[in-house]
């Protein structure tokens, strides 16, 4: 098994999008897997930022250049432009001001990725339908009460949230992570809002 089949699906795809020897910026970077990885595999120059002082030390022990800072409070250590692509990886639905850390994503970077669990997704529908009960999944892995994420979107929410804040998508992938095999990454093509469980999209300043 190569290093990349243990990433988690959305940031195996993340590495494909982030171009070889790019400067990264790894906004709630967490043990740092994604960024050892862009540095090791793709010849990237990294740096990451997270709140978990756990998280901050495993990535401080793989040699990577991680920061302490809460992405509510903005980037003010970075300048405009430092980076070439900003990545965001299931962090987007657990900050409190997503359009402010969406605006500092793209005020210090040329390009921002973006990965989130779509809460269009069937299953989450049909199981509140069904169950009238908050839905818990392997893409939605918490209960209501002990949840890390605030703010709950679909495909089709992001689009809008996207271009409301003077942004536009520059490529949009669904994918389907439940069901399938750690190494494989499933895109979902047709009806992507309700077949797929998680989105990943490149986004930039219009």
């Amino acid at each position: 098994m190569s290093p990349a089949d243990l990433l988690r699906a959305d940031l195996r795809l993340i590495t494909e999008l982030v171009p070889h020897g790019s400067r990264v910026l790894d906004l709630g970077c967490g043990d740092g897997s994604l960024m050892a990885h862009l540095r090791d595999e793709r010849g990237c120059e990294v740096r990451g930022v997270e709140v978990d002082h756990a998280d901050i030390a495993a990535a401080l022990a793989r040699g990577l250049s991680v920061v302490e800072n809460d992405l509510d409070q903005g980037l003010g250590g970075y300048r405009d432009g430092s980076f070439d692509i900003v990545v965001l990886s299931q962090t987007l639905q657990v900050v409190r001001r997503p359009a402010f850390v969406l605006g500092e994503m793209l005020r210090v970077g040329a390009k921002g990725i973006v990965s989130f669990p779509n809460f269009g997704h069937w299953r989450v529908r049909g199981y509140l339908a069904s169950r009238g009960r908050m839905p818990v999944s392997k893409s939605i892995p918490f209960t209501w009460y002990d949840t890390p994420n605030i703010h709950h979107t679909t495909l089709k929410d992001f689009r809008d949230f996207v271009s409301a804040n003077g942004a536009q998508i520059e490529q949009e992938i669904a994918l389907l992570t439940e069901g399938w095999h750690r190494s494989e990454i499933r895109r979902v093509n047709l009806w992507p809002n309700l077949l797929a469980d998680t989105a990943v999209a490149v986004v930039r300043s219009r």
